[in-house]
């Protein structure tokens, strides 16, 4: 036996590659002692195996037992028959060959593309094992939570992987999507693995952010403060809450597009015949002035449009009463000499990281989605145009971009994903060096073809039956992982499966918002100055 082994689980006594590997629990072994989540190796006789408990079940040799029981106070006959006629079957869903391959010595871990023989012994998997499978902290791996079952184990995820594709985080409100956010960003800061550009729609990435009980927790500009610079739409929030952001952002009336007004068809409630005035009204006023002089139109001015676009006087007057609202946003402005995509594109060429705070706006949906929207699609099309210029010399190709964005079904939704920005990028993949970190309580809200593209998905209880179906489409046997994801307890449990990790995991995620935690994200990579390091420790506890 290998002395590397957790406890005896039992020996193999069925099963199949589709279905899952059949273990007789031993006697020996408690069954409260092991739980659906839970890891679990098996001794081949050639291979080493390694796979999740996907299901228990009681079984008993005597149909009889079922309806005349034995005494449950009677310790003795209920502890032969435990041994003989009743017993326990765990379920075992093989991921990986972790020992005996020779590609698995070489090169680690190996898919599981067969099985153990009868009677194989089964153990509880050991740390040791644990670390065989996701690693060690290194330069492009972070901890981000520890088994259920086993706290001073630590699960890491490899960060280099995580950004070659777009990425969700899902889970019902309250389970914990933004302390594992934070946790994912300032990874990637820390890692030095890509730029991130945060659309902070409830202010809680940028200096300070709170956890259930209301209490503040450091944001990233706190953890990394001469790395990442807070943009703020709303500068009279962020004096209230005592911050100089670093950039007040305006944005002028000629940036905004058809495209963009497109994208709040549904939330300012516009007509697709609205819709299609806006390209007309475009046409005969020029992008850069046509909302400016459409907005200063009164009846009479709307009555002559009308006649030269030879659209319905009806349809110009209601979008000219639904686009209104955009002058109740102050940081709209139909004249501006600042640039807000050059100025974040100057700041993520420079490696600092961009928070971009909505303040009040965070509660107006119409403000996030027109923000959102305008600056991604600007900053994309500069992305495609340096990467395409860069084609043939990897020394100008521009920082890999992670935009990470909430209520992402607001973008997302089927019908108009393949149309929107964010549905390209998902699509794109790491093409053009970005990709997305979608946080969203409504996976069902989002087209299912985006869904398929994200590379990870970092997935919290769920209350919606729709929406577990919608997270858990296109994963290898979404029934199992469905019933894994069912006993995940309210909060700090997490499921992830997908390309970053080498298979699924179950973890409790690691804490944010405690000292320890703030000091683990201190210790940067070797490359940043002395200099730069004294100034973080300072300003973290300082």
């Amino acid at each position: 036996m290998n002395e590397a082994n957790g406890a005896l689980v039992g020996y193999v006594v069925g099963g199949s590659v589709g279905k899952g590997i059949e273990i007789r629990l031993d006697p020996s072994s408690p069954i409260e002692d092991i739980r659906i989540g839970g890891y679990v190796t098996i001794q081949g006789r050639s291979q080493r195996f390694f796979g999740m408990v996907t299901d228990i079940k009681l079984e008993t040799t005597d149909p009889s037992l079922r309806s005349t029981p034995p005494n449950p106070l009677d310790e003795l006959v209920s502890s032969v028959i435990s041994s003989t006629s009743a017993y326990a079957i765990v379920t075992v869903t093989l991921e990986l060959v972790i020992g005996g391959d020779p590609l698995a010595i070489i090169e680690g871990p190996q898919s599981a593309r067969t099985i153990p023989p009868h009677f194989s012994p089964a153990f509880q998997a050991s740390s040791e094992d644990i670390r065989t499978v996701f690693g060690t902290e290194d330069d492009r791996r972070i901890w981000v939570g520890n088994p259920l079952d086993m706290q001073d184990t630590r699960i890491h995820l490899d960060l280099e992987e995580l950004v070659k594709r777009s990425n969700g985080v899902f889970g019902k409100s309250g389970t914990g999507k933004s302390f594992l956010t934070r946790i994912l960003l300032a990874g990637i800061l820390q890692k030095q693995v890509a730029v991130n550009l945060v659309f902070d729609m409830h202010s809680e990435y940028g200096w300070q952010g709170s956890n259930e009980g209301n209490t503040a927790v450091k944001g990233l500009k706190q953890l990394f403060p001469s790395k990442v610079a807070v943009f703020s739409l709303d500068s009279e929030s962020s004096r209230r809450r005592g911050i100089s952001p670093d950039v007040e952002v305006k944005i002028g009336y000629k940036d905004i597009e058809p495209e963009d007004v497109e994208m709040l068809a549904e939330t300012l409630n516009i007509t697709p015949q609205g819709v299609t005035a806006v390209y007309d009204i475009v046409k005969r006023f020029g992008q850069d002035t046509w909302l400016n002089e459409f907005l200063k139109l009164d009846r009479d001015g709307l009555s002559d449009l009308a006649d030269t676009t030879e659209q319905h006087f009806q349809v110009l007057f209601t979008l000219h009463r639904r686009l209104r609202s955009l002058d109740r946003m102050d940081f709209l402005s139909a004249t501006t000499a600042d640039d807000a995509v050059s100025r974040i594109l100057d700041y993520i060429d420079r490696g600092i990281h961009v928070v971009l705070e909505f303040g009040r706006y965070g509660n107006q949906i119409a403000a996030y989605v027109l923000v959102a929207n305008l600056l991604t699609r600007r900053i994309h099309n500069m992305y495609v145009s340096r990467t395409e210029r860069a084609m043939g010399n990897q020394s100008i190709e521009p920082t890999p971009l992670v935009i990470t964005v909430e209520e992402a079904h607001r973008f997302l939704t089927p019908g108009i994903a393949s149309q929107t920005i964010f549905g390209t990028i998902a699509r794109e993949m790491r093409k053009y060096k970005v990709t997305l970190l979608i946080v969203d309580q409504r996976p069902s809200g989002i087209d299912d073809e985006v869904l398929s593209q994200l590379g990870t998905r970092f997935t919290y209880p769920l209350d919606n039956e729709r929406d577990i179906d919608s997270v858990l489409a296109g994963a290898r046997d979404p029934r199992k992982l469905k019933a894994v994801l069912s006993t995940l307890g309210s909060q700090q449990q997490a499921l992830i499966f997908g390309h970053s990790v080498p298979m699924p995991v179950v973890i409790r995620t690691r804490d944010y918002g405690t000292d320890e935690s703030y000091s683990y994200f201190g210790n940067l990579s070797a490359s940043r100055s002395k200099e730069e390091l004294e100034q973080d420790k300072r300003d973290l506890f300082g």
